[in-house]
């Protein structure tokens, strides 16, 4: 949620930050401030009538002391007692639109971005050299399964399309992936959070994927309660909520998080030919990094993150590249994101395998997430940052293709060897 004072004091400037993301919320912008005006002179009225109120309800019993006739000033009792109800039911009626609208509103990007969409993202940096072979290479869902390490037909008669599972030394693989990455930020001096897979619906109120994208996770009807529960569609939700509704100490801060989990998305699936196989589906492995810091902290949090994300991916050995994204290709919450892509050879290009995005202030709004400072003592609300650390179903794709062999076998990366009992090869005999 972004601070309704940048409203107020430039309407059409915060448009044309709101346009270089290509989001039309003009017509919403002019809503909210004129529901903001309503708002707040609603507020004054009715603290205005209700102080009446008191003044005069104090008069009753001095003037019954009095013998005095109380009938006309019982009057005026009711009559504002009406005009305070009918006052506090258009505030509420004010209040809820005026809430979802600035609930409904993206992150304003930042001002160094591009503006468009991902036709206008950039490469800033590369890593390593494109992978080239002197055979016909295999697609990795071909390589998988020939080799025994994923069963697609199997997974798709368990859950249908878009899943599958993993076996023998596949399973195996991924769970060394997974070491690896959480091995490394604990190296870093990041907490492991391990959270519920299932959430309630302000954690996605805060993150900012409710209300405008509700309806893109997977919902959990619960009998017995009317509480709003749903799958989680990334770590991100349940980490940034750990600190919902607190103020935290200036010298808490930075806190760093990692958090293993599956994630689960409803859009997913297979769009396109070339997209078969582990590359798009409803549930993958994920490990994600967040961080809460103080705003004159974030920007170097920022960067501290995208290397780390850099330096998982190179010590896989791929080639890859670090693209800064446009302001219409962020997600919603954020206000700048880097994607690290890597070279999947089947597909003829690259693919997303982790995105670093700095939220701002937007997200602990939402929570209501802030620090208290040491100096002064004044609340302030933290930034909230993330970052994916990695996501697996794309690093396997791309690891099995870019270290096939001519016989069918696929070399392991070195560092995931110690995870394997020292295994080097993937032999294709089995």
């Amino acid at each position: 949620m972004i601070d309704i004072r940048l409203i107020r004091e430039d309407a059409e400037g915060v448009k044309a930050r709101y346009a270089s993301r290509e989001a039309d919320v003009g017509g919403q912008v002019d809503r909210l401030l004129s529901l903001d005006m309503l708002r707040r002179e609603a507020i004054a009225a009715v603290e205005f009538d209700k102080a009446e109120q008191n003044r005069v309800s104090k008069q009753i019993p001095v003037m019954r002391k009095n013998g005095e006739d109380t009938s006309g000033i019982i009057a005026l009792m009711s009559d504002l007692k009406e005009k305070i109800l009918t006052a506090e039911t258009e505030l509420k009626n004010t209040q809820e639109e005026y809430d979802y609208l600035m609930l409904s509103l993206p992150n304003l990007p930042d001002a160094d971005l591009a503006s468009g969409g991902k036709e206008n993202n950039e490469p800033i940096r590369y890593f390593g050299e494109p992978h080239t072979f002197d055979f016909p290479p295999q697609h990795h869902v071909d390589l998988c399964t020939r080799l025994g390490l994923i069963d697609y037909e199997r997974g798709t008669k368990l859950a249908g399309s878009g899943f599958w599972v993993y076996r023998g030394l596949g399973a195996r693989l991924e769970w060394a992936l997974l070491n690896y990455f959480i091995e490394t930020h604990l190296g870093d001096g990041y907490e492991l959070i391990l959270v519920p897979h299932m959430l309630e619906y302000e954690c996605g109120l805060t993150a900012g994927q409710f209300p405008k994208f509700a309806d893109e996770v997977y919902k959990i009807a619960n009998p017995t309660d009317d509480r709003r529960h749903y799958m989680l569609p990334t770590a991100e939700a349940a980490l940034v909520s750990l600190h919902r509704d607190e103020i935290l100490t200036e010298a808490e801060l930075p806190k760093k998080y990692i958090s293993y989990t599956p994630c689960f998305r409803r859009e997913a699936g297979s769009y396109r030919a070339d997209e078969r196989g582990m590359v798009r589906g409803h549930q993958f492995n994920k490990v994600e990094m967040v961080q809460y810091t103080r705003p004159e902290d974030s920007d170097a949090a920022f960067e501290e993150l995208v290397g780390k994300a850099e330096r998982l991916v190179s010590g896989l050995g791929f080639h890859f590249r670090t693209v800064k994204l446009a302001a219409g290709d962020c997600s919603s919450a954020m206000a700048r994101t880097y994607d690290i892509e890597i070279q999947i050879p089947s597909m003829d290009g690259y693919k997303e395998v982790s995105s670093v995005s700095n939220a701002r202030d937007y997200q602990a709004r939402r929570g209501m997430i802030r620090m208290r400072r040491e100096a002064t003592g004044k609340l302030e609300f933290v930034h909230t940052l993330n970052g994916s650390g990695l996501a697996t179903s794309r690093i396997l794709p791309a690891l099995v293709e870019q270290n096939q062999q001519k016989d069918g076998s696929v070399v392991i990366p070195e560092v995931l060897r110690k995870y394997l009992g020292g295994l080097e090869v993937i032999a294709a005999n089995g």
